[in-house]
């Protein structure tokens, strides 16, 4: 990728390393017997939806913006979950989903005989909260006391309401499939007796697959296990990190160098708050190409967003040269969560949106302009 031909700011997918993960992930598909569905909550670049279906036909939505986007731009019904319906949207979130799963059983009580009124089959579940997850980030962990997330196996009990088909649980987060194994002890420990009498079981996302040193070996074996205990149940996981790991860079600008008591700051034309939040929730140090850790004698800044935010920063990265304004730096592995998350707070645009061709070229998805910022608040 030649990033002198990217506008600044811009996040750049790269279709090489696009169609390399959704070639892993297929076969984990195949060679597993399961049923794998992209989750729009961390990928919903719909312009590169016409690759996904080369690989993986369907998707999973968090709301009916995404239940739509999945219809119209998938090609296919959603796999729907979120942690409360309207009875507004609830209709038209029916007319965009093949499978609807509530995340309590008033929900479900509430909302069923909608469904079977609708003379549609619509396939509906509950989330289940096994009360055990490996997600050390609080605000990442669905598991934690309290969590407003699924129903916990005393609340169930040992029967199911009639129409309920499926169960599905999320646990993880950018996780190995080690930590879903022992998910599964959990989630079978609990509520093993209710899986013979279900048509579908949904494994929620967090499953990191792509991920450099991931056992995919395991991870099939452990399915394949899993669906031998219980023949003809429909095994579904529903990933989105996986899809977009490590496939594109975010492309920023040197605006200024600015210095406080030794501290040197470089300000770019991006922010961390509005484009990359999950560096600050996480939180975590993104890569930047061609810096290193904090180095003794190499020229050393802080990177700084460019809203009036005080926190809008991260740190420290060295270099090999003093940086200058007009430089470019490519933040790695920006495609997965950052684009979903992005906002125009304090007026800052959202970067352009491109892709990196297979045959090398540069096509440009989305610009963004005043009347984009202007709209949001019409």
């Amino acid at each position: 990728m030649d990033i002198n031909r990217v506008p600044s700011p811009c996040y750049v997918l790269d279709e090489r390393l696009f169609r390399d993960n959704l070639s892993l992930i297929r076969s984990v598909k195949e060679r597993a017997g399961v049923n794998i569905i992209l989750a729009f909550k961390a990928f919903a670049l719909w312009k590169a939806f016409p690759i996904v279906r080369e690989y993986i036909p369907s998707s999973t939505a968090s709301s009916l913006f995404e239940a739509r986007l999945a219809y119209e731009e998938m090609g296919s019904p959603a796999h729907t979950y979120a942690p409360a319906y309207s009875d507004r949207e609830f209709p038209e979130i029916m007319a965009y989903s093949s499978h609807i799963t509530f995340n309590s059983l008033s929900q479900f009580h509430h909302h069923y005989p909608t469904v079977k009124a609708s003379g549609r089959h619509i396939s509906c579940g509950l989330r289940i909260n096994p009360e055990y997850s490996d997600v050390e980030t609080a605000l990442y962990n669905p598991c934690a006391p309290g969590s407003r997330l699924g129903v916990t196996a005393d609340l169930l009990g040992d029967t199911l309401p009639e129409g309920v088909e499926g169960l599905h649980f999320h646990t993880l987060c950018e996780s190995s499939s080690y930590d879903l194994e022992k998910t599964l002890s959990h989630v079978e420990q609990r509520f093993g007796h209710l899986l013979p009498r279900l048509k579908w079981i949904n494994m929620g996302g967090g499953h990191l697959m792509t991920r450099m040193g991931y056992d995919v070996d395991h991870l099939v074996s452990m399915l394949k296990n899993f669906k031998s205990r219980y023949p003809g149940l429909e095994v579904i996981l529903e990933p989105g990190s996986a899809f977009a790991w490590q496939t594109g860079v975010l492309v920023a600008t040197v605006l200024d160098i600015v210095e406080n008591h030794g501290i040197r700051t470089a300000i770019l034309d991006v922010s961390f708050t509005c484009h990359m939040p999950d560096c600050l929730e996480m939180p975590y140090k993104p890569v930047v190409r061609g810096a290193l850790e904090p180095t003794p004698g190499k020229p050393t800044y802080r990177l700084g967003g460019n809203s009036c935010l005080s926190g809008d920063y991260m740190g420290d990265w060295s270099f090999d040269h003093e940086l200058k304004v007009g430089e470019r730096i490519v933040f790695e592995d920006m495609i997965h969560y950052t684009i979903v998350k992005t906002t125009m707070f304090n007026g800052i645009s959202h970067p352009a949106l491109a892709l990196w061709s297979a045959d090398d070229r540069l096509i440009m998805w989305r610009e963004y302009t005043y009347d984009d910022y202007k709209s949001r608040m019409s």
